[in-house]
Protein backbone atom coordinates (compact mmCIF):
# COMPACT_ATOMS: atom_id res chain seq x y z
CA UNK A 1 0.00 0.00 0.00
CA UNK A 2 1.35 3.41 -0.95
CA UNK A 3 0.33 6.09 1.48
CA UNK A 4 1.30 9.51 2.75
CA UNK A 5 0.61 11.23 6.04
CA UNK A 6 -2.31 13.16 4.67
CA UNK A 7 -4.61 10.42 3.39
CA UNK A 8 -4.98 6.81 2.40
CA UNK A 9 -4.58 6.12 -1.33
CA UNK A 10 -5.27 3.29 -3.73
CA UNK A 11 -2.40 1.21 -5.12
CA UNK A 12 -1.34 1.28 -8.77
CA UNK A 13 -3.03 -2.08 -9.40
CA UNK A 14 -5.86 -2.05 -11.92
CA UNK A 15 -9.29 -1.52 -10.40
CA UNK A 16 -11.46 -4.65 -10.31
CA UNK A 17 -14.41 -4.16 -12.67
CA UNK A 18 -17.76 -4.02 -10.86
CA UNK A 19 -19.98 -7.09 -10.74
CA UNK A 20 -21.85 -6.36 -7.49
CA UNK A 21 -24.03 -3.50 -6.26
CA UNK A 22 -24.43 -3.30 -2.49
CA UNK A 23 -27.41 -1.52 -0.92
CA UNK A 24 -26.85 -0.06 2.55
CA UNK A 25 -23.10 0.44 2.74
CA UNK A 26 -22.49 0.47 6.48
CA UNK A 27 -19.55 -0.60 8.60
CA UNK A 28 -20.64 -4.23 8.87
CA UNK A 29 -20.54 -5.03 5.16
CA UNK A 30 -17.26 -3.18 4.68
CA UNK A 31 -15.69 -5.26 7.49
CA UNK A 32 -17.33 -8.50 6.38
CA UNK A 33 -18.75 -9.11 2.90
CA UNK A 34 -16.32 -6.79 1.11
CA UNK A 35 -13.38 -8.57 2.75
CA UNK A 36 -14.63 -12.01 1.72
CA UNK A 37 -15.27 -10.84 -1.85
CA UNK A 38 -11.84 -9.25 -2.13
CA UNK A 39 -10.28 -12.48 -0.85
CA UNK A 40 -12.22 -14.46 -3.47
CA UNK A 41 -10.98 -12.18 -6.26
CA UNK A 42 -7.40 -12.39 -5.01
CA UNK A 43 -7.53 -16.18 -5.05
CA UNK A 44 -9.58 -16.89 -8.17
CA UNK A 45 -9.96 -13.64 -10.11
CA UNK A 46 -13.12 -12.33 -11.72
CA UNK A 47 -14.83 -8.98 -12.21
CA UNK A 48 -16.42 -8.59 -8.79
CA UNK A 49 -15.75 -5.01 -7.80
CA UNK A 50 -18.44 -3.50 -5.60
CA UNK A 51 -20.48 -0.35 -6.19
CA UNK A 52 -21.84 0.77 -2.84
CA UNK A 53 -25.17 2.53 -2.44
CA UNK A 54 -26.09 4.67 0.55
CA UNK A 55 -29.88 4.71 0.83
CA UNK A 56 -30.10 7.51 3.41
CA UNK A 57 -27.23 10.00 3.51
CA UNK A 58 -24.00 11.04 1.82
CA UNK A 59 -21.75 10.65 4.86
CA UNK A 60 -20.09 7.37 3.89
CA UNK A 61 -19.53 8.50 0.28
CA UNK A 62 -18.11 11.83 1.39
CA UNK A 63 -15.60 10.19 3.74
CA UNK A 64 -14.51 7.56 1.23
CA UNK A 65 -14.37 9.57 -2.01
CA UNK A 66 -11.27 11.67 -1.14
CA UNK A 67 -9.32 8.43 -0.55
CA UNK A 68 -10.62 6.80 -3.77
CA UNK A 69 -12.94 4.46 -1.81
CA UNK A 70 -10.07 2.59 -0.15
CA UNK A 71 -10.38 2.02 3.60
CA UNK A 72 -8.78 0.17 6.51
CA UNK A 73 -10.21 -2.80 8.40
CA UNK A 74 -8.90 -2.80 11.97
CA UNK A 75 -9.15 -6.23 13.61
CA UNK A 76 -9.09 -5.88 17.38
CA UNK A 77 -7.48 -8.77 19.26
CA UNK A 78 -8.41 -9.79 22.83
CA UNK A 79 -4.90 -8.93 24.06
CA UNK A 80 -5.29 -5.33 22.89
CA UNK A 81 -3.33 -5.76 19.65
CA UNK A 82 -4.66 -4.65 16.28
CA UNK A 83 -4.18 -5.98 12.75
CA UNK A 84 -4.59 -3.53 9.86
CA UNK A 85 -5.74 -4.39 6.36
CA UNK A 86 -6.55 -2.05 3.48
CA UNK A 87 -9.51 -3.01 1.29
CA UNK A 88 -9.73 -1.88 -2.35
CA UNK A 89 -12.64 -3.94 -3.73
CA UNK A 90 -15.01 -0.97 -3.42
CA UNK A 91 -15.19 0.83 -6.77
CA UNK A 92 -17.41 3.80 -5.86
CA UNK A 93 -20.39 4.86 -3.74
CA UNK A 94 -23.68 6.30 -4.97
CA UNK A 95 -26.14 8.19 -2.76
CA UNK A 96 -29.65 7.13 -3.65
CA UNK A 97 -31.55 10.25 -2.50
CA UNK A 98 -29.26 12.42 -4.61
CA UNK A 99 -29.59 10.40 -7.82
CA UNK A 100 -31.90 7.36 -7.75
CA UNK A 101 -31.66 7.11 -11.53
CA UNK A 102 -27.90 6.50 -11.31
CA UNK A 103 -28.52 3.67 -8.85
CA UNK A 104 -31.09 2.02 -11.12
CA UNK A 105 -28.78 2.45 -14.10
CA UNK A 106 -25.98 0.61 -12.31
CA UNK A 107 -28.27 -2.16 -11.07
CA UNK A 108 -29.57 -2.61 -14.62
CA UNK A 109 -26.08 -2.93 -16.11
CA UNK A 110 -25.55 -6.45 -17.57
CA UNK A 111 -22.17 -6.60 -15.79
CA UNK A 112 -23.95 -6.57 -12.41
CA UNK A 113 -24.84 -10.14 -11.49
CA UNK A 114 -25.38 -9.83 -7.74
CA UNK A 115 -27.05 -7.21 -5.55
CA UNK A 116 -26.16 -7.59 -1.88
CA UNK A 117 -27.93 -5.85 1.00
CA UNK A 118 -27.33 -4.80 4.59
CA UNK A 119 -30.25 -2.48 5.22
CA UNK A 120 -31.12 -3.72 8.77
CA UNK A 121 -34.47 -5.14 9.76
CA UNK A 122 -36.38 -1.91 9.19
CA UNK A 123 -34.96 -1.48 5.68
CA UNK A 124 -37.20 -4.22 4.25
CA UNK A 125 -40.34 -2.19 5.06
CA UNK A 126 -42.09 -5.30 6.30
CA UNK A 127 -44.26 -6.25 9.25
CA UNK A 128 -41.87 -8.06 11.62
CA UNK A 129 -44.65 -10.14 13.17
CA UNK A 130 -45.83 -11.57 9.82
CA UNK A 131 -42.97 -11.01 7.36
CA UNK A 132 -45.28 -9.44 4.77
CA UNK A 133 -44.54 -6.12 3.07
CA UNK A 134 -46.08 -3.14 4.85
CA UNK A 135 -47.97 -1.31 2.12
CA UNK A 136 -48.67 1.56 4.53
CA UNK A 137 -44.94 2.27 4.95
CA UNK A 138 -44.29 5.80 3.57
CA UNK A 139 -41.45 4.61 1.33
CA UNK A 140 -43.55 1.81 -0.14
CA UNK A 141 -46.44 4.23 -0.73
CA UNK A 142 -43.96 6.45 -2.59
CA UNK A 143 -42.50 3.56 -4.58
CA UNK A 144 -45.91 2.42 -5.79
CA UNK A 145 -46.56 5.87 -7.21
CA UNK A 146 -43.10 6.81 -8.54
CA UNK A 147 -40.69 5.08 -10.94
CA UNK A 148 -37.69 6.38 -8.98
CA UNK A 149 -37.84 4.56 -5.65
CA UNK A 150 -36.76 5.26 -2.09
CA UNK A 151 -36.83 1.84 -0.41
CA UNK A 152 -34.56 -1.17 -0.82
CA UNK A 153 -37.48 -3.33 -2.11
CA UNK A 154 -38.34 -0.50 -4.49
CA UNK A 155 -34.84 -0.34 -5.98
CA UNK A 156 -34.76 -4.12 -6.37
CA UNK A 157 -38.13 -4.26 -8.12
CA UNK A 158 -37.58 -1.29 -10.44
CA UNK A 159 -34.11 -2.50 -11.43
CA UNK A 160 -35.39 -6.01 -12.10
CA UNK A 161 -38.21 -4.48 -14.15
CA UNK A 162 -35.66 -2.67 -16.33
CA UNK A 163 -33.63 -5.83 -16.80
CA UNK A 164 -36.69 -7.83 -17.84
CA UNK A 165 -37.74 -5.11 -20.28
CA UNK A 166 -34.20 -5.11 -21.75
CA UNK A 167 -34.16 -8.88 -22.16
CA UNK A 168 -31.48 -9.34 -19.49
CA UNK A 169 -31.42 -12.04 -16.81
CA UNK A 170 -32.11 -10.90 -13.26
CA UNK A 171 -29.35 -10.38 -10.73
CA UNK A 172 -29.13 -12.62 -7.68
CA UNK A 173 -30.39 -10.86 -4.54
CA UNK A 174 -28.05 -11.77 -1.67
CA UNK A 175 -29.18 -10.34 1.64
CA UNK A 176 -26.67 -10.16 4.50
CA UNK A 177 -28.99 -9.01 7.28
CA UNK A 178 -29.66 -10.82 10.54
CA UNK A 179 -33.17 -12.07 9.82
CA UNK A 180 -34.60 -15.58 9.96
CA UNK A 181 -34.95 -17.03 6.46
CA UNK A 182 -33.60 -13.72 5.19
CA UNK A 183 -33.54 -14.82 1.55
CA UNK A 184 -37.18 -15.81 1.64
CA UNK A 185 -38.09 -12.61 3.46
CA UNK A 186 -36.56 -10.33 0.83
CA UNK A 187 -38.05 -12.50 -1.93
CA UNK A 188 -41.49 -12.04 -0.40
CA UNK A 189 -41.03 -8.27 -0.08
CA UNK A 190 -39.90 -8.01 -3.71
CA UNK A 191 -42.71 -10.20 -5.03
CA UNK A 192 -45.35 -8.40 -2.95
CA UNK A 193 -44.28 -5.04 -4.36
CA UNK A 194 -43.87 -6.35 -7.91
CA UNK A 195 -47.33 -7.94 -7.82
CA UNK A 196 -48.89 -4.55 -7.04
CA UNK A 197 -46.94 -2.87 -9.84
CA UNK A 198 -47.07 -5.56 -12.55
CA UNK A 199 -48.22 -9.16 -11.98
CA UNK A 200 -46.26 -10.25 -15.03
CA UNK A 201 -43.09 -8.84 -13.52
CA UNK A 202 -43.78 -10.70 -10.29
CA UNK A 203 -44.16 -13.92 -12.26
CA UNK A 204 -40.85 -13.37 -14.07
CA UNK A 205 -38.99 -12.60 -10.85
CA UNK A 206 -40.55 -15.58 -9.12
CA UNK A 207 -39.44 -17.92 -11.91
CA UNK A 208 -36.08 -16.49 -12.94
CA UNK A 209 -34.87 -14.73 -9.80
CA UNK A 210 -32.81 -16.21 -6.98
CA UNK A 211 -32.75 -15.10 -3.34
CA UNK A 212 -30.30 -17.33 -1.42
CA UNK A 213 -30.45 -17.17 2.37
CA UNK A 214 -27.30 -16.40 4.33
CA UNK A 215 -25.91 -16.43 7.84
CA UNK A 216 -23.42 -13.67 8.64
CA UNK A 217 -21.37 -13.28 11.79
CA UNK A 218 -18.76 -10.69 12.76
CA UNK A 219 -19.06 -8.21 15.60
CA UNK A 220 -18.45 -4.70 14.25
CA UNK A 221 -18.62 -1.87 16.81
CA UNK A 222 -19.17 1.70 15.70
CA UNK A 223 -16.06 3.68 14.74
CA UNK A 224 -15.43 6.70 16.95
CA UNK A 225 -13.31 9.80 16.21
CA UNK A 226 -10.62 8.63 18.64
CA UNK A 227 -10.33 5.37 16.66
CA UNK A 228 -9.55 7.39 13.52
CA UNK A 229 -6.91 9.41 15.38
CA UNK A 230 -5.31 6.28 16.86
CA UNK A 231 -5.13 4.61 13.45
CA UNK A 232 -3.49 7.69 11.92
CA UNK A 233 -0.78 7.66 14.58
CA UNK A 234 -0.08 3.98 14.06
CA UNK A 235 -0.41 3.68 10.27
CA UNK A 236 1.13 6.96 9.19
CA UNK A 237 -1.83 7.90 6.98
CA UNK A 238 -5.22 9.44 7.59
CA UNK A 239 -8.21 7.19 6.93
CA UNK A 240 -11.52 8.96 7.57
CA UNK A 241 -13.59 5.79 7.13
CA UNK A 242 -11.95 2.82 8.88
CA UNK A 243 -14.05 -0.03 10.27
CA UNK A 244 -13.37 -2.00 13.45
CA UNK A 245 -14.13 -5.68 13.96
CA UNK A 246 -13.34 -8.77 15.99
CA UNK A 247 -11.06 -11.51 14.60
CA UNK A 248 -13.90 -14.03 14.19
CA UNK A 249 -15.93 -14.16 10.98
CA UNK A 250 -18.31 -16.69 9.43
CA UNK A 251 -20.42 -16.53 6.28
CA UNK A 252 -22.76 -19.36 5.32
CA UNK A 253 -24.53 -18.99 1.95
CA UNK A 254 -27.09 -21.12 0.13
CA UNK A 255 -25.47 -21.91 -3.22
CA UNK A 256 -28.44 -20.80 -5.33
CA UNK A 257 -27.51 -18.10 -7.85
CA UNK A 258 -29.08 -17.07 -11.17
CA UNK A 259 -28.16 -19.84 -13.61
CA UNK A 260 -28.32 -17.59 -16.66
CA UNK A 261 -25.00 -16.08 -15.63
CA UNK A 262 -23.29 -19.48 -15.93
CA UNK A 263 -19.83 -19.79 -14.42
CA UNK A 264 -19.84 -16.08 -13.70
CA UNK A 265 -22.86 -16.27 -11.39
CA UNK A 266 -20.81 -15.57 -8.27
CA UNK A 267 -17.25 -15.06 -7.01
CA UNK A 268 -15.33 -18.12 -5.83
CA UNK A 269 -16.65 -17.65 -2.32
CA UNK A 270 -15.50 -21.06 -1.12
CA UNK A 271 -11.89 -20.07 -1.86
CA UNK A 272 -12.34 -17.20 0.58
CA UNK A 273 -13.68 -19.43 3.35
CA UNK A 274 -17.43 -19.03 2.79
CA UNK A 275 -19.46 -22.14 3.63
CA UNK A 276 -21.70 -22.93 0.64
CA UNK A 277 -24.67 -25.08 1.67
CA UNK A 278 -28.04 -26.22 0.37
CA UNK A 279 -29.94 -25.07 3.48
CA UNK A 280 -28.71 -22.30 5.73
CA UNK A 281 -31.58 -22.55 8.25
CA UNK A 282 -29.77 -24.54 10.99
CA UNK A 283 -26.84 -22.10 10.93
CA UNK A 284 -29.20 -19.16 10.82
CA UNK A 285 -31.22 -20.34 13.84
CA UNK A 286 -28.05 -21.03 15.77
CA UNK A 287 -26.59 -17.58 15.18
CA UNK A 288 -29.79 -15.52 15.43
CA UNK A 289 -30.85 -17.15 18.67
CA UNK A 290 -27.53 -17.75 20.39
CA UNK A 291 -25.66 -14.60 19.36
CA UNK A 292 -28.24 -12.00 18.36
CA UNK A 293 -30.82 -13.14 20.91
CA UNK A 294 -28.38 -12.90 23.81
CA UNK A 295 -26.81 -9.72 22.41
CA UNK A 296 -30.21 -8.00 22.57
CA UNK A 297 -30.97 -9.48 26.00
CA UNK A 298 -27.65 -8.23 27.37
CA UNK A 299 -28.07 -4.87 25.64
CA UNK A 300 -31.39 -3.92 27.25
CA UNK A 301 -30.75 -5.34 30.70
CA UNK A 302 -27.08 -4.38 30.69
CA UNK A 303 -27.84 -0.80 29.68
CA UNK A 304 -30.45 -0.50 32.42
CA UNK A 305 -27.90 -1.83 34.92
CA UNK A 306 -25.43 0.88 33.87
CA UNK A 307 -23.10 -1.14 31.65
CA UNK A 308 -21.81 0.65 28.55
CA UNK A 309 -20.50 -2.29 26.52
CA UNK A 310 -21.13 -6.01 26.11
CA UNK A 311 -17.66 -6.85 27.44
CA UNK A 312 -18.37 -4.78 30.54
CA UNK A 313 -21.76 -6.45 30.93
CA UNK A 314 -20.48 -10.04 30.85
CA UNK A 315 -17.62 -9.09 33.19
CA UNK A 316 -20.38 -8.65 35.78
CA UNK A 317 -20.79 -12.12 37.39
CA UNK A 318 -24.59 -11.81 37.49
CA UNK A 319 -24.78 -11.20 33.75
CA UNK A 320 -22.16 -13.85 32.97
CA UNK A 321 -24.32 -16.41 34.76
CA UNK A 322 -27.42 -15.01 33.08
CA UNK A 323 -26.18 -15.39 29.51
CA UNK A 324 -24.85 -18.90 30.16
CA UNK A 325 -28.21 -19.87 31.64
CA UNK A 326 -29.99 -18.46 28.56
CA UNK A 327 -27.91 -20.64 26.27
CA UNK A 328 -28.11 -23.78 28.37
CA UNK A 329 -31.74 -23.76 29.50
CA UNK A 330 -33.71 -21.64 27.04
CA UNK A 331 -31.99 -21.21 23.67
CA UNK A 332 -30.11 -24.43 22.86
CA UNK A 333 -33.18 -26.62 23.59
CA UNK A 334 -35.28 -24.53 21.18
CA UNK A 335 -33.69 -25.52 17.85
CA UNK A 336 -31.76 -28.24 16.03
CA UNK A 337 -28.14 -27.12 15.48
CA UNK A 338 -26.13 -27.93 12.35
CA UNK A 339 -24.90 -31.52 12.41
CA UNK A 340 -21.23 -30.54 12.25
CA UNK A 341 -21.33 -28.06 15.16
CA UNK A 342 -20.49 -28.74 18.82
CA UNK A 343 -23.14 -26.45 20.24
CA UNK A 344 -21.64 -26.23 23.74
CA UNK A 345 -18.27 -25.28 22.26
CA UNK A 346 -20.06 -22.68 20.10
CA UNK A 347 -21.61 -21.16 23.23
CA UNK A 348 -18.20 -21.10 24.91
CA UNK A 349 -16.67 -19.36 21.91
CA UNK A 350 -19.46 -16.77 21.95
CA UNK A 351 -18.76 -15.96 25.58
CA UNK A 352 -15.08 -15.46 24.79
CA UNK A 353 -16.01 -13.13 21.93
CA UNK A 354 -18.35 -11.14 24.19
CA UNK A 355 -15.56 -10.86 26.76
CA UNK A 356 -13.06 -9.29 24.32
CA UNK A 357 -12.31 -5.92 26.00
CA UNK A 358 -10.96 -4.47 22.76
CA UNK A 359 -14.40 -4.73 21.11
CA UNK A 360 -16.28 -1.83 22.63
CA UNK A 361 -19.68 -2.88 21.30
CA UNK A 362 -22.01 -0.49 23.08
CA UNK A 363 -25.22 -1.78 24.64
CA UNK A 364 -26.94 1.35 23.34
CA UNK A 365 -25.90 0.54 19.76
CA UNK A 366 -27.22 -3.03 19.95
CA UNK A 367 -30.44 -1.80 21.57
CA UNK A 368 -31.41 0.19 18.46
CA UNK A 369 -34.52 -0.83 16.47
CA UNK A 370 -35.73 -3.30 19.07
CA UNK A 371 -39.29 -3.34 17.72
CA UNK A 372 -37.88 -4.81 14.50
CA UNK A 373 -35.40 -7.18 16.16
CA UNK A 374 -37.46 -8.76 18.95
CA UNK A 375 -39.63 -10.99 16.71
CA UNK A 376 -36.60 -12.53 14.99
CA UNK A 377 -34.13 -12.66 17.86
CA UNK A 378 -36.22 -13.49 20.93
CA UNK A 379 -39.97 -13.95 20.38
CA UNK A 380 -39.60 -16.96 18.08
CA UNK A 381 -37.45 -18.73 20.68
CA UNK A 382 -40.00 -17.94 23.40
CA UNK A 383 -42.82 -19.34 21.23
CA UNK A 384 -40.88 -22.57 20.60
CA UNK A 385 -40.28 -22.97 24.32
CA UNK A 386 -43.92 -22.36 25.20
CA UNK A 387 -44.99 -24.85 22.53
CA UNK A 388 -42.71 -27.45 24.13
CA UNK A 389 -43.91 -26.67 27.65
CA UNK A 390 -40.59 -25.13 28.69
CA UNK A 391 -40.40 -22.03 30.86
CA UNK A 392 -38.05 -19.29 29.64
CA UNK A 393 -37.83 -16.68 32.42
CA UNK A 394 -34.57 -15.23 31.12
CA UNK A 395 -35.92 -14.37 27.69
CA UNK A 396 -39.13 -13.11 29.27
CA UNK A 397 -37.02 -10.80 31.43
CA UNK A 398 -35.25 -9.60 28.27
CA UNK A 399 -38.62 -8.65 26.74
CA UNK A 400 -39.50 -6.78 29.93
CA UNK A 401 -36.07 -5.11 29.75
CA UNK A 402 -36.86 -3.88 26.25
CA UNK A 403 -40.18 -2.48 27.48
CA UNK A 404 -38.44 -0.64 30.32
CA UNK A 405 -35.73 0.63 27.96
CA UNK A 406 -38.10 2.09 25.33
CA UNK A 407 -39.81 4.08 28.09
CA UNK A 408 -36.91 6.48 27.54
CA UNK A 409 -35.78 6.88 31.17
CA UNK A 410 -33.14 4.73 32.86
CA UNK A 411 -33.08 3.48 36.45
CA UNK A 412 -31.30 6.62 37.63
CA UNK A 413 -33.84 8.95 36.03
CA UNK A 414 -31.62 9.88 33.08
CA UNK A 415 -33.09 10.10 29.56
CA UNK A 416 -32.41 7.27 27.09
CA UNK A 417 -31.91 8.19 23.44
CA UNK A 418 -34.21 5.49 22.03
CA UNK A 419 -33.52 4.82 18.34
CA UNK A 420 -36.44 2.86 16.91
CA UNK A 421 -38.82 3.37 13.96
CA UNK A 422 -41.72 3.02 16.40
CA UNK A 423 -40.19 5.07 19.20
CA UNK A 424 -42.95 7.68 19.26
CA UNK A 425 -45.72 5.08 19.37
CA UNK A 426 -43.91 3.14 22.08
CA UNK A 427 -43.39 6.19 24.26
CA UNK A 428 -46.98 7.38 23.78
CA UNK A 429 -48.37 4.01 24.84
CA UNK A 430 -46.15 3.85 27.90
CA UNK A 431 -46.87 7.44 28.94
CA UNK A 432 -50.64 6.89 28.58
CA UNK A 433 -50.56 3.87 30.91
CA UNK A 434 -50.55 4.37 34.68
CA UNK A 435 -49.49 1.07 36.18
CA UNK A 436 -46.76 -1.42 35.21
CA UNK A 437 -49.48 -3.92 34.25
CA UNK A 438 -51.13 -1.39 31.94
CA UNK A 439 -47.82 -0.48 30.33
CA UNK A 440 -47.04 -4.13 29.56
CA UNK A 441 -50.54 -4.73 28.20
CA UNK A 442 -50.33 -1.66 25.99
CA UNK A 443 -47.08 -2.76 24.35
CA UNK A 444 -48.20 -6.36 23.98
CA UNK A 445 -51.20 -5.06 22.02
CA UNK A 446 -48.92 -3.81 19.22
CA UNK A 447 -49.60 -6.40 16.50
CA UNK A 448 -46.69 -5.28 14.33
CA UNK A 449 -44.44 -6.69 17.08
CA UNK A 450 -46.40 -9.32 19.02
CA UNK A 451 -48.92 -11.77 17.58
CA UNK A 452 -52.17 -12.23 19.48
CA UNK A 453 -50.99 -15.66 20.65
CA UNK A 454 -47.67 -14.30 21.87
CA UNK A 455 -49.38 -11.44 23.69
CA UNK A 456 -51.73 -13.78 25.50
CA UNK A 457 -48.95 -16.10 26.56
CA UNK A 458 -46.60 -13.31 27.65
CA UNK A 459 -49.03 -11.12 29.57
CA UNK A 460 -48.54 -12.68 33.01
CA UNK A 461 -44.82 -13.60 32.92
CA UNK A 462 -43.73 -10.33 31.29
CA UNK A 463 -45.93 -8.40 33.70
CA UNK A 464 -44.17 -10.01 36.65
CA UNK A 465 -40.73 -9.47 35.10
CA UNK A 466 -41.48 -5.82 34.33
CA UNK A 467 -42.63 -5.25 37.92
CA UNK A 468 -39.40 -6.83 39.15
CA UNK A 469 -37.35 -4.45 36.99
CA UNK A 470 -39.30 -1.46 38.28
CA UNK A 471 -39.00 -2.45 41.95
CA UNK A 472 -35.56 -4.06 42.09
CA UNK A 473 -33.61 -2.81 39.08
CA UNK A 474 -32.10 -4.79 36.22
CA UNK A 475 -29.03 -6.19 37.97
CA UNK A 476 -31.00 -7.49 40.97
CA UNK A 477 -33.63 -9.00 38.64
CA UNK A 478 -30.88 -10.79 36.68
CA UNK A 479 -29.15 -11.89 39.88
CA UNK A 480 -32.39 -13.27 41.35
CA UNK A 481 -33.04 -15.21 38.17
CA UNK A 482 -29.65 -16.92 38.17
Amino acid sequence: MRADMSRLVRTDAARTKPGIVHLGLGAFFRAFGAVYIEDAVRRSGGDWGIIGVSLQSAGTRDRLAPQDFVYTVVTQEPDGGETLRTVEILDSVLVAPEDPEAVLRQMSDPAIRIVTLTVTEKGYCHDPSTGSLNFDHPDIVHDLENPLPKSAPGFLVRALQRRRDAGLPPFTVLTCDNLPENGRLVRRAVLDLAQRLDPGLAGWIGTEGRFPATMVDRITPATKPEDIDRLAERAGYRDEAPVLCEPFRQWVVEDDFVEAHGNDARPDLAAAGVELVTDVTPYENMKLRMLNGTHSSLAYLGYLAGHETIAETVADPAFASFVKKLWRDEIIPSFAPPEDVDIDAYAGALFERYSNPSIRHRTWQIAMDGSQKLPQRILGTISNNFDAGRACPGLVLAVAGWMRYVGGVDERGNPIDVKDPLSEQLRERLDAADTPEEKVASLLAMRDIFSATQAARLADPVGRAYASLCHNGARKAVEDLT
